[in-house]
């Protein structure tokens, strides 16, 4: 089968080849992957700013069928459609049994069992998916069934940025109505907590992005004002009086954007971490205006919640037209074109794309 393989940390381009999906076994589920969406952490993956040991095949946001169990296996049977998730809850850690199972750490765990073989090498996928694959074998708990009614590529997208940032603002930040909020970084995990913060209720979304062309996509997904990153104060002290939002999101993981997130908040207002960064980067928030501000800075990972439920929320929102999921596919392209893909999602061209797998 072809999957798109990273040989080593910091190459630019994924080499689509021919491999051989392995691992299958108790406990373990083959899925065919129908669609896969480009997210910016596989392009961090690859850098090595989110580490990972590589070669491995990227690929986190997947939905597609399921086509074997393995022994043991009650959750899913074949037929079954599932979004591939690659930091599911085991229900069995500290983490889970605490009621925090979106801090469940099994996706590490699952690098352990390689999914695939490359020239005879195990080679894991990424967190133990691998979605950028034509077929995966990934840990039964891995597979979350969705409706017959959600097309793959939506289902994609939920699996992790629209979960991410709709999550960020409806379970973490937990945006009221009528509020000011300002959203910095307009990738499919920025446009996502704003359609969190319109559903929640803001009055006022600010979108930051030094993207024109995200900025004006912002507007049509619920933004209010869409601003340019140094336009960013002028605009807050506008319509607030000087005062500050009442929120604010970073989806971009650099100090210099929760800098400019912190300083956009008001006094006693909230400051909601998004982006995943790098593990060396540190950011240069002082002790004494993290309490003379009373700033709460509450970090979000993968929507903040259990993600079976936020996956079923905004299931549930999708359908009721609430959010709009479709628009935020600006782009589909086959396996064989996923090096154009990445090349345009670094230069802003494209919002979020669909690998059409199968």
């Amino acid at each position: 089968m072809k999957a798109a393989v990273l040989h080593k940390t910091g190459d630019d381009t994924l080499d689509v080849r021919d491999v051989e999906s392995i691992s299958f076994g108790p406990g373990r589920v083959r899925v065919k992957i129908r669609k896969a969406g480009l997210c910016h952490s596989d392009l961090s993956a690859m850098s090595g700013v989110l580490q990972h040991p590589a070669p491995f095949v990227p690929g986190h946001e997947g939905a597609g069928e399921v086509i074997e169990v393995g022994e043991g296996v009650t959750n899913v049977k074949p037929g079954d459609r599932v979004i591939v998730c690659w930091m599911p809850p085991c229900d069995a850690c500290p983490s889970c049994k605490a009621g925090d199972g979106h801090l469940c750490r099994s996706g590490y765990g699952n690098l352990a069992h390689p999914n695939f073989a490359d020239d005879g090498a195990a080679t894991p996928g990424m967190l133990g998916a691998g979605t950028f694959a034509e077929e995966a074998v990934v840990a039964a708990y891995a597979c979350i069934p969705i409706p017959d009614d959600v097309p793959y590529d939506i289902a994609a997208l939920i699996g992790c940025g629209v979960t991410t940032g709709i999550g960020a603002a409806l379970n973490t930040a937990r945006v009221r109505p009528g509020s000011s909020v300002a959203v910095i970084g307009l990738g499919g995990v920025g446009i996502s907590i704003i359609q969190g913060a319109k559903v929640a209720g803001a009055a006022r979304i600010i979108a930051v992005d030094p993207f024109a062309n995200r900025r004006d996509l912002a507007l049509g997904f619920g933004a209010t004002h869409a601003v340019a990153p140094e336009e960013l104060a002028d605009t807050v002290k506008e319509l607030t009086e000087g005062f500050g939002v009442d929120y604010a999101f970073e989806a971009v993981g650099k100090a210099a954007t929760l800098r400019a997130a912190y300083d956009a908040a008001r006094l006693g207002g909230t400051v909601c971490l998004v982006g995943a960064g790098s593990r060396a980067e540190a950011n240069d928030l002082s002790m004494a205006e993290l309490v003379l501000n009373e700033k709460a800075v509450l970090p979000s990972f993968y929507g903040g919640a259990d993600i079976r439920t936020t996956y079923k929320v905004i299931i549930d929102l999708w359908r009721a037209g609430r959010i709009d999921l479709e628009s935020m596919i600006t782009h589909h392209v086959p396996l064989t074109g996923i090096n154009e893909a990445i090349r345009q999602m670094r230069t802003g061209e494209a919002l979020r794309t669909i690998i059409d797998v199968a």
